[in-house]
């Protein structure tokens, strides 16, 4: 029976995981409203202060971090900010090793920290900004007192170029102490040239070493010459290999990419290590949760849990029992003996309503199994009475004085006792076939030669029957084959052939190759086959004479044998004929050519 797939949604394990997510959706659903609405109020509370406390925290950290080189004395810092917010902070190292701690409490080795303390890597989500290199981090960029002097001439000397043409103007002290001019409306009007920026003045020169290496270790970075990176004071990549670069180019991303690594590079050794931070609740006991849950709510999330409970377990008891019953049915089937066998009423068409029919299909080929069982008993018993019984008969009646012990009757039982020996070969190949014991040898052969013996040995017998016996060869092919089976297989049919051919008719064998492998036809022009037939012809014991005589010969096993023999070697035969104008069996083997027509 062919096998058919199952539509998705009539799929029995659809239906089961649709069940389990039915009832884990409720649940789920049930208890997520309950925590909502009992901790909604609760956290929304607890996270605006927890938010502005972390904040606070981090910016005067990232400030002590930002203007000194290691965490030494941050122990001050630490506790004076504890006390205003009336919170337990606690800075530790990467490897959890503490470096300050506000208040006693219990062990953070475990807990997730607040932020993470750098200020080479600045939390933009904490600071609101878009540097993540803090800037009061100069280190070897701060400028010396004569180049402060030197800014600050510069710096007043723009501010009253800029005033003249009406821009108002301030100076403002950067983060490594050196002034700078600052306006909304430098760019509202065109600037003369005696009045540039103070960018590309002294400022030039300020950090010029250190920049010049800061571009080498860029480049570095990114696999060029060091000659071909050119960084501005303001820290931003001019040239990159002997040309400007756009911005938000692929070019300038990865550039920027391998600045900024660079510069925390660079600047590492002026900053403090990365501290993790953490802002607890004050106390020897571990802060407490959000919120308790109170008796009522308790009462709700029971009373919800049950009765998710009961819902689950009565769709479970009702998807189930309608799942158990056709499997039920379809075991008190299985269990019914062999001779009192019923189909069993298929009602659903998904996995159980196939098994059911797979399983009425099983009943009837067990029974039609049954069948052919009996009736091949039958047969042999028939097959093999036949013989016994005429050879019983003989040695009695020579015996009793009645059949004279001469070579006649020696050649008469020695007839019968070879029938006999072939009745009994070919019912052991076909045990063998049947068991997967019959093996085949195969080796490269001539098949034109193979099949002039078949012709040669059943000649006689054609020769007596009136018959003409030819072989037509396509070419010269060789394949590599079982001889001695191949031999037996064809000359089952030619057998076959010339038993069903009348006098005056002929036999041809013809071999050759096509695109599936070596082809051997037997054509007759015999009395053929009823097409109500064709089916059975290879069925064991059947002849086409009902009256099951030996006028005909044959043991009724010559075909069976030979598609035995054709499936042994991977291939099969097929069978083509009509009546009162012969018959055609074709055997297919899929072996390669040794060598084409």
């Amino acid at each position: 029976m062919r096998r058919r797939r199952v539509p998705v949604r009539r799929s029995l394990v659809v239906r089961l995981l649709a069940t389990s997510v039915l009832v884990a959706v409720c649940a789920i659903v049930a208890t997520a409203w309950l925590a909502v609405q009992s901790t909604t109020r609760a956290i929304r509370q607890e996270q605006g202060r927890s938010l502005a406390d972390d904040k606070s925290v981090y910016d005067t950290l990232l400030d002590y971090a930002a203007t000194h080189r290691t965490w030494s004395g941050v122990e001050k810092v630490v506790a004076e900010r504890a006390g205003k917010l009336n919170r337990r902070i606690t800075l530790m190292t990467e490897d959890r090793q503490i470096i300050a701690d506000s208040h006693p409490g219990p062990s953070l080795l475990s807990a997730r920290p607040s932020a993470t303390v750098d200020p080479l890597r600045v939390d933009l989500s904490l600071t609101g900004g878009t540097q993540r290199i803090d800037p009061r981090v100069v280190g070897p960029y701060k400028p010396t007192a004569r180049q402060r002097e030197e800014l600050r001439r510069y710096a007043e000397f723009q501010v009253q170029c800029l005033n003249k043409l009406g821009i108002e103007t301030k100076i403002v002290t950067g983060p490594d102490g050196s002034p700078t001019v600052q306006s909304d409306q430098i760019n509202a009007v065109p600037l003369p040239a005696e009045c540039p920026l103070a960018d590309y003045g002294p400022r030039a020169d300020v950090g010029a070493k250190p920049r010049k290496q800061l571009a080498e270790r860029t480049a570095r970075c990114l696999g060029i010459s060091d000659k071909a990176v050119d960084i501005s004071p303001d820290f931003t990549i001019l040239v990159l290999e002997g040309r400007k670069i756009v911005a938000e180019s692929p070019a300038y991303r990865r550039a920027t990419t391998c600045l900024e690594k660079s510069r925390v590079e660079q600047l590492r050794p002026y900053a403090p290590p990365p501290a993790l931070l953490f802002v607890t609740e004050p106390g020897n006991v571990a802060p407490e949760p959000v919120f308790n849950l109170s008796r009522t709510n308790a009462v709700r999330i029971a009373t919800v849990t049950g009765a998710v409970l009961v819902v689950a377990l009565l769709i479970t008891v009702v998807v189930g029992r309608r799942l158990v019953r056709p499997l039920q049915a379809l075991t008190e089937a299985a269990r019914r003996p062999v001779d009192d066998q019923a189909r069993v009423p298929v009602t659903t068409n998904d996995e159980i309503g196939y098994l059911a029919t797979a399983l009425n299909d099983l009943s009837e080929r067990r029974a039609q199994a049954e069948r052919l069982r009996k009736a091949m008993v039958s047969d042999v018993a028939h097959e093999l009475r036949t013989p016994l019984t005429n050879i019983r008969s003989w040695l009695e009646a020579a015996q009793d004085g009645l059949a004279p012990a001469d070579p006649q009757l020696l050649s008469l039982l020695l007839e019968e006792a070879v029938l006999l020996q072939h009745i009994i070969d070919d019912l052991r190949d076909l045990a063998a076939a049947d068991a997967g014991s019959l093996r085949v040898h195969a080796e490269p052969c001539q098949i034109a030669d193979l099949l002039a013996q078949v012709a040669d040995a059943h000649r006689s017998a054609a020769e007596t029957a009136g018959v003409r016996l030819r072989t037509e060869i396509h070419g010269d092919p060789a394949a590599v084959v079982d001889p001695v089976r191949l031999r037996q297989m064809v000359g089952n049919l030619v057998s076959n052939a010339v038993r069903h051919t009348p006098v005056g008719g002929r036999v041809t064998v013809s071999a050759g190759f096509d695109q599936q492998g070596l082809v051997i036809a037997v054509r007759d022009t015999g009395i053929g086959i009823a097409p109500d037939d064709l089916d059975k012809v290879f069925d064991r014991f059947w002849r086409a004479d009902t009256s099951r005589t030996r006028a005909t010969g044959g043991s009724g096993l010559g075909l069976a044998i030979a598609r035995k023999l054709a499936e042994a070697h991977g291939g099969d035969i097929t069978v083509a004929s009509r009546l009162g104008a012969g018959t055609v069996f074709t055997i297919r083997l899929p072996t390669p050519a040794l060598q084409h027509p």
